[in-house]
């Protein structure tokens, strides 16, 4: 193997020679004479120390050249190297687990072809490196194995070129594929949430301005995203403009559901989509729900009242590991609702303690800015007015106020309890562990944002920012069931690890590294630790696996060329002759 950068011709009388074949010119240098019996005299016997280089004077050494000539300098300035010598594949293993599990390959080269493997790198690489900038992602290719055929490392142009290339049609058809494979049969409840992103620059025709989570006074696009909640996987997400509300989007995503073959599901969904019209669409499409009591609050207030004092300490109502207590009654929620609902009532000590220390902050407050307006033409409104009466002079200064003691305590007596409504006849048990079991969603969505690194989008056309999304959703699977796996296994081990969460699992899995040997091969650098061990084994894999993997991956760099390296010839010159290191040529001119 010839190294990819060059050195002069070394200078050695009588020592070097030039030996062409029909892949160039190589260098020889004479390392010893013999005598020949046949021919009678010594003959030269000769080691090949490097190739000719198309510059003047110059050739690319091998290993054999150190060996001869060790004094000589390397060059100052050296062509950057296609490879680290030191490939950190643990993560690379585990995330190859979760990708033959969900057969992502599969699905992914039948509609992007050979840009499959670019497409799983760049999905693999959010995932570690907890950002979506395109620039960095040669340098994770760099130190890392890849998806790519020949584990092909492109530069950041070819990933702008290929995020600006996808069209929707491949989009549309890996989601329909991804849906497809999924349970259509079994109850499944679908959580579903959606978030913004802000965007600044480009020209994307759904980016405008609406209301941000986080207002940093740019245009936003919204995204929404379904997940299955009984098997923990993402279904399909969603992209629409940044002026439309979730409420409004809300029968577009029901029926997107639908499309995807989705019959037999119920939506978990929290307080920002309850309206009476999403609850009659659901009706009418005979779809369940699961969602917090939004708005109601006479309802929901006279609840309270009639059940305080009548559950919260009976253990019959208590919801196990939660430390909260709950019961259900039927009522409609509007009125002119069609059907009863299941109303399940709670009550947590945690909750009523946070609230009432609150509230009496902000009545604290209130009494601080009513005093300091005392003598002033000024009129309060909600929420002081709910909480104080207040007395004027005859010009309409503000005299005192006298606080609603009634309507202060009622306020502090319903602090702890909430409501969550279900179409379904169900338990307060399993109505709240429903909706807790929601906070998977959540977690994708800070995962996007916190550690996939995508608070904004880095493209500039709506094509591009499509196919992003798509690229993010990917990571989201994947990542998404590393957190399952590492979560289901540290249930097993019945100790909190630190190192089995995502992040932590990611860095430790990163210190599994193959390192570059003789002949520009791979292999691994230590033994498995054993936290690896235990991370190993929430994706099924043993240190043997590992092992294997590894041999493999480097077999797969050394036969794609893909290394710091040239290949060597064939032993065969221009005119057939073989064993080209033992074959008699004429001495170079010196």
């Amino acid at each position: 193997m010839f190294f990819k950068y060059t050195v002069p011709v070394p200078v050695a009388a009588g020592k070097i020679s030039r030996q062409k074949t029909k892949s160039g010119t190589y260098i020889l240098y004479v390392i010893s004479r013999q005598y020949d019996p046949a021919k009678k005299h010594t003959v030269p016997v000769r080691a090949m120390i490097g190739k000719v280089s198309d510059e003047e004077g110059m050739m690319f050494p091998n290993e054999k050249f150190f060996e001869y000539f060790p004094e000589t300098p390397l060059p100052e300035l050296r062509p950057e190297a296609e490879r680290s010598c030191t490939l950190m594949a643990g993560t690379f293993i585990a995330i190859e687990e979760v990708v033959n599990h969900y057969r992502l390959d599969e699905l992914l080269v039948k509609h992007f072809g050979d840009r499959a493997g670019l497409v799983l790198d760049l999905a693999s690489y959010m995932v570690v490196e907890g950002r979506n900038q395109g620039q960095y992602y040669p340098d994770y290719a760099y130190r890392h194995p890849l998806f790519s055929p020949g584990m092909r490392i492109y530069s950041d142009s070819t990933v702008s070129k290929f995020l600006s290339s996808v069209k929707d049609e491949q989009i549309a058809g890996f989601l329909n594929d991804w849906n497809t494979d999924r349970d259509h049969k079994s109850r499944i409840y679908v959580s579903y949430d959606s978030t913004n992103k802000n965007y600044q620059a480009g020209d994307v025709d759904f980016v405008e301005f609406g209301k941000a989570k986080v207002d940093l006074g740019l245009p936003i696009f919204n995204v929404g995203l379904a997940m299955d909640q009984n098997n923990r996987i993402p279904l399909f997400y969603e992209l629409y403009p940044g002026s439309i509300n979730d409420v409004s989007q809300f029968k577009f995503m029901v029926d997107k559901a639908g499309g995807y073959g989705y019959k037999n599901i119920g939506f978990i969904i929290d307080r920002g989509y309850f309206c009476k019209a999403n609850i009659r669409y659901m009706d009418e499409k005979n779809y369940g729900f699961v969602m917090m009591v939004k708005g109601c609050k006479p309802l929901v207030c006279a609840i309270i009242d009639e059940h305080r004092g009548t559950f919260e300490t009976r253990r019959a109502c208590s919801i196990a590991g939660h430390h909260i207590h709950g019961t259900t009654v039927k009522r409609k929620l509007f009125p002119d609702d069609e059907r009863e609902r299941y109303l399940h009532l709670f009550f947590s000590p945690v909750k009523m303690m946070k609230e009432r220390c609150r509230l009496e902050d902000e009545i604290e407050q209130m009494q601080r800015l009513i005093e300091r307006s005392v003598g002033q033409q000024i009129t309060f409104g909600e929420p002081h007015t709910r909480f104080f009466d207040f007395l004027y002079d005859d010009e309409g200064r503000l005299v005192t106020a006298l606080e609603k003691t009634e309507a202060v305590e009622k306020e502090l007596e319903r602090c702890g309890y909430f409501c969550i409504v279900t179409s379904d006849n169900m338990s307060a048990q399993d109505a709240y562990l429903l909706y807790y079991g929601r906070d998977a969603s959540e977690k994708l969505f800070r995962a996007d944002k916190t550690f996939l690194g995508s608070k904004t989008a880095r493209v500039h056309s709506a094509r591009s920012v499509k196919a992003k999304m798509l690229v993010e959703f990917i990571a989201l699977i994947i990542r998404q069931r590393i957190y399952c796996l590492l979560k289901d296994e540290m249930l097993k081990l019945n100790v909190r690890k630190n190192y089995m969460t995502v992040p932590a699992a990611v860095k430790e899995l990163d210190k599994i590294e193959l390192v570059r040997i003789n002949q520009g091969r791979y292999q691994l650098d230590h033994a498995i630790t054993k936290n690896q061990e235990e991370i190993l084994r929430a994706f099924g894999l043993t240190k043997n696996h590992v092992m294997a993997r590894a041999s493999s991956i480097s077999e797969m760099i050394a036969g794609s060329g893909n290394t710091s390296f040239t290949e060597e010839p064939d032993d065969e010159d221009e005119d057939g002759d073989e064993d080209l290191y033992m074959t008699e040529v004429y001495d170079a001119e010196e």
